[in-house]
């Protein structure tokens, strides 16, 4: 197949290599795609899909990613690949891309209201946790079911109370382990006589008192009078039904890939992840490269999806080698600064709370700012091991800096502090809440556009930020 990128005058508005999607295999591509100075721009996503950092933003302790002997959060071994990326020179756009457009050269795709261009694409969209679709299961979506037991698990909804989790893999299995941590009992149900998970991990849950597992069973329902009490479970040797008191619900069912973008443009298989050439990340489009889950439907480990992002920026950058695409940049200096370790936000309290700062964390600097500043508040309900609150806390402290001090933010970690979470009922983390003159404003649950904040607070102030 010929390759043509067009006009030589559009090569400057022309990008070298967009990902699509981040994670271990984005951010991997992106590491080895901007240590080639292929200058690659990567679209991290936001909600469509997922969230920025991909299923391990999910996941509280990863224990098989080699280099961590003690094993590492979830979200921490993120953060990481991420900074790793950036030092290289990857630039990021953190947002959704809603539109991929594989039908002329270069290629295009639409993010926050712009087009980019681009000569090869590697798509490293992942997949989507799956829903059992019960009769009443959008009644109590987050009113005791949730699909994320290291977001929510920490709610005082849950704590001391009966908890379940549907699965039967390792994911399926870390959750119910986790969540001892806070109910007073976790019931893992399973569809078949044994589990799919790793050996140590199935070790970890029958060796657990804790845990009771229910084999070969299917739940058909949920009730409750406004929130989860019972499951319907049905035997499907032969179809009887009993009911199992919880206040919790745990989804851990697999995943469906992200492919609605490009599924009309690209071959896929029957489940409707995106067919490559055996052994490597080629797609059916010259140019179209594919790493991670979105083309992984057998080993979905974060180490593999890793590895196939390595091969799919090699791939991408022989391929524009090859056809004269690649517009490599100069570093000027040739070994990148430090990325550093993160900065914490230390609890306020009486010595060092600042009555002016953007931001702050802890119930002294709630009690403090609620009663006596005259401005917007902002406070984000978090809990350590919460993937998407990484995600949402930079985009809440980026609104306040665009507001120039307008507005303030506070973070409350609800494992730390239970009981002001229990007073602002939170059930689930992220949940944000924007106070003003001492009123609640508006509330938000889980991760939502940087711009839905800036407008909520913008709607409170006596004056337009300039």
């Amino acid at each position: 197949m010929s390759v043509s990128s067009g006009p030589r005058g559009d090569e400057a508005a022309v990008e070298n290599l967009v990902i699509v999607g981040s994670g271990p295999a984005g951010y991997t591509a992106a590491i080895y795609a901007a240590r080639a100075n292929l200058n690659p721009l990567l679209i991290t996503g936001f909600q469509d899909g997922g969230i920025p950092g991909g299923q391990l933003m999910t996941t509280t302790h990863v224990e098989n990613f080699p280099g961590f002997p003690d094993g590492i959060l979830g979200p921490d071994l993120m953060d990481r690949m991420k900074a790793q990326a950036v030092r290289w020179g990857t630039r990021l756009v953190e947002a959704d891309a809603e539109a991929i457009d594989l039908s002329e050269r270069p290629f295009r795709i639409s993010a926050e209201g712009r087009t980019i261009r681009t000569q090869a694409v590697i798509l490293a969209t992942g997949a989507s946790a799956n829903r059992l679709g019960l009769p009443h299961e959008q009644q109590f979506w987050s009113q005791g079911i949730s699909a994320c037991a290291i977001c929510d698990g920490a709610t005082p909804q849950f704590r001391n109370e009966e908890l379940a989790v549907v699965g039967g893999g390792d994911s399926a299995c870390e959750e119910a382990v986790y969540l001892t941590k806070y109910g007073s009992h976790v019931h893992l149900i399973v569809r078949r006589e044994s589990l799919r998970a790793s050996g140590a991990m199935a070790d970890r849950v029958l060796a657990n008192p804790a845990i009771t597992v229910h084999w070969k069973r299917d739940v058909v329902d949920v009730s409750g009078n406004g929130w989860l009490e019972a499951l319907t479970l049905r035997n499907p040797d032969d179809g009887s039904t009993e009911e199992l008191p919880v206040r919790g619900l745990f989804y851990a069912i697999g995943h469906t890939p992200n492919t609605r973008l490009v599924r009309d443009q690209l071959a896929v298989d029957a489940k409707g992840y995106l067919v490559t050439t055996p052994g490597q990340p080629d797609t059916s489009l010259e140019g179209v490269f594919a790493a991670g889950d979105v083309a992984d439907a057998q080993w979905r480990q974060g180490v593999t999806a890793a590895g196939s992002g390595c091969q799919a920026a090699l791939a991408a950058e022989r391929w524009l080698t090859h056809h004269g695409l690649a517009s490599t940049v100069h570093r000027t200096n040739v070994e990148p600064e430090p990325s550093g370790e993160p900065i914490h936000t230390a609890v306020s309290d009486a010595d060092n709370f600042d009555p002016a700062a953007l931001w702050q964390k802890g119930g002294y600097a709630l009690r403090k700012l609620y009663h006596d500043s005259d401005r917007p508040l902002l406070v984000v309900y978090t809990s350590p091991s919460c993937g998407p609150c990484h995600v949402l806390k930079p985009q809440l402290k980026r609104v306040l800096q665009e507001l120039g001090g307008a507005a303030q933010g506070v973070e409350i970690d609800i494992e730390a502090e239970q009981e002001i979470a229990t007073q602002a009922g939170v059930n689930g983390t992220p949940t944000v809440q924007l106070f003003h003159a001492k009123q609640l404003a508006q509330q938000w649950r889980g991760v939502k556009q940087r711009s839905e904040f800036k407008t909520a607070i913008e709607a409170l102030l006596p004056v337009p930020v300039a």
